[in-house]
């Protein structure tokens, strides 16, 4: 079995149900935990990108069959789907369970390792939503793995942006031959983690290449990488250990609710030229956040695996939420985000401060710093619009002088120059054929009465597929909404529509529109399905739905 997102998900699932016909699977873009690392949540906070995901599942959920297939019925199976997805909205569930309970651990592989009994290559990209998993999985399974982290968004390694990509299809091939035909490819003899160390990426949201170059560990956690401490100190200075970081004192984070414009996705796509998706310069955010910065480097400095930091803080003094970034500094002032955390009083099993240190893990990478550059910490209490704003904010301290930032530095491997290459990728011929191309854009203004608005907007173009010659035009609207003093203010609309013009026969369209706002005890789930058939409508059912509010 092998797929990309649900498809991965699907490959781990199934494989740890060990069905006896299952021999091997690739799992790609895809994730061991369904709470915490996956588009509902974050560190125990809700991600605004479950919304927009289950628009989208509201929309596909509805559209009709195909006339040509179904035959004179297609119209009445439609009228039913319409009908079935407006009652029974997936996102609906999601926010239901805000909590890594029965409904997320059921899935969950991370939950029982060992039940997966057959090999697992593992492929997935540093600016995708789920990297994480992958040295996780490398780290907890016993069966024959490999993993193989590149630069790329949400999608296979021979096409997902940005580059550069890989012929993932041959080395598909080859994993397959070796568990299903039992040839000997030499894919065992290579290393068990194969990453793209990105190096000084300049801090746009949306390029085609990343500067980097492929490195290797054998094993995964490797013995090689070795912790080095640094010291948020009094000034905002980030201090290497052994420097005197001055005297404790207490630092107070309270960050407005326009923190975090600057993010970008929490899963990008990869759409290549279409939209701006990855995270942008950092400065804006970091002028909104509380930061420590180094001395400028001396020399170059790699990373690979989690940056961890630890806020030493009073037990009672833990909030409902922090963020923590690092970045790369540049000499003119840009900041790119190299790796960050979210984490919620809300999060699995979190004990909040152990014996008065909140430990934060940032999310895995492969990273280096070059010398001339400066590395930054920046702390806030708000990421908007990526996560939802707590109800009631107050003031986190934690004490400079004590909290420190440990670092996953890789020393240098010769064999790195010696890697096997992974090729150039090849992609299949496309079986549609483009009509209008993609385009997209990001938008962040103010409104006269002071609410922030960061709106998303995606038209995928219109595309005939060949074997069917149905045009298909789709489009994807998201607006978030916030004033920078009032979090209960948040609102997020997301609007998705898709349109099928069948050669001689009708054209359909259906769209899809979700709500979501809060109070301090709810969230309110509002929303409309609408189904057109050669521009009449046939189909207009609402969505109104009020469930209790557990994130603080």
């Amino acid at each position: 079995m092998f797929g990309n997102s649900w498809g991965g998900f699907n490959a781990l699932q199934v494989a740890a149900l060990q069905p006896p016909a299952l021999a091997a699977v690739i799992t790609s873009c895809s994730t061991d935990d369904r709470f915490t690392d996956d588009m509902h949540y974050k560190g125990g906070a809700l991600l605004t990108d479950m919304l927009d995901w289950g628009a989208t599942f509201l929309c596909w959920m509805a559209l009709p069959p195909d006339p040509a297939v179904t035959g004179a019925a297609w119209r009445e199976r439609w009228l039913e789907r319409v009908a079935l997805a407006a009652d029974a909205p997936a996102v609906i569930e999601w926010l239901r369970h805000q909590e890594r309970d029965v409904f997320w651990r059921h899935g969950s592989v991370d939950e029982a390792y060992a039940d997966i009994g057959v090999p697992v290559l593992a492929v997935g990209g540093w600016q995708d939503g789920y990297s994480n998993a992958i040295p996780r999985l490398l780290s907890g399974l016993s069966v024959p793995r490999m993993g193989v982290i590149g630069p790329w968004a949400h999608g296979y390694p021979h096409m997902a942006g940005p580059g550069p990509n890989i012929d993932f299809l041959r080395l598909a091939v080859r994993w397959w031959d070796h568990w299903l035909r039992d040839r000997d490819t030499g894919l065992l003899d290579e290393p068990t983690l194969r990453v793209w160390m990105s190096e000084a990426v300049s801090p746009e949201p949306l390029f085609a290449m990343t500067p980097g170059r492929w490195v290797a560990e054998d094993a995964w956690p490797s013995a090689r990488i070795a912790p080095s401490r640094w010291t948020l100190a009094e000034g905002g200075a980030l201090e290497p250990d052994g420097r005197d970081p001055g005297p404790a004192a207490v630092v107070v984070v309270l960050s407005d609710q326009a923190q975090g414009v600057s993010a970008g996705e929490w899963c990008p796509f990869g759409t290549g030229g279409a939209g701006p998706e990855l995270p942008g310069d950092q400065a804006p955010d970091d002028a909104r956040s509380v930061c420590f910065d180094s001395d400028v480097l001396a020399e170059r400095l790699e990373i690979l695996g989690p940056p961890v930091v630890r806020l030493a803080t009073p037990p009672e003094a833990w909030p409902g939420l922090v963020v923590v970034r690092l970045c790369d500094v540049w000499p003119d002032g840009r900041a790119t985000r190299v790796s960050y955390v979210v984490r919620h009083a809300n999060a699995p099993g979190d004990p909040g401060p152990v014996d008065g240190v909140l430990e934060l893990r940032l999310d895995d990478t492969g990273y280096a710093f070059l010398s001339g550059h400066r590395m930054r910490v920046a702390i806030s209490t708000t990421s908007w619009p990526m996560v939802w704003p707590e109800a009631t904010p107050a003031g986190f301290p934690f004490l400079v002088g004590v909290s420190t930032l440990e670092l996953p530095v890789r020393p240098l491997r010769l064999e790195d120059g010696a890697l096997p290459d992974l090729g150039e990728p090849w992609r299949p011929v496309r079986a549609a054929d483009v009509l209008e191309p993609a385009t997209a854009d990001r938008t962040v203004a103010e409104r006269p009465d002071g609410t922030l608005e960061v709106c998303n907007r995606i038209d995928s173009g219109r595309t005939r597929v060949r074997s069917t010659g149905i045009v298909v035009h789709a489009g994807a609207d998201d607006t978030a909404t916030i004033r920078e003093s009032d979090p209960l203010s948040a609102r997020m609309e997301s609007v998705r529509t898709v349109t099928l013009e069948h050669p001689g026969g009708p054209a359909v369209s259906v769209t899809g529109t979700l709500a979501l706002t809060a109070t301090a005890v709810t969230w309110s789930l509002t929303g409309r399905l609408v189904a057109t058939q050669d521009g009449a409508v046939i189909a207009d059912r609402t969505i109104d739905r009020t469930i209790p509010r557990r994130i603080p």
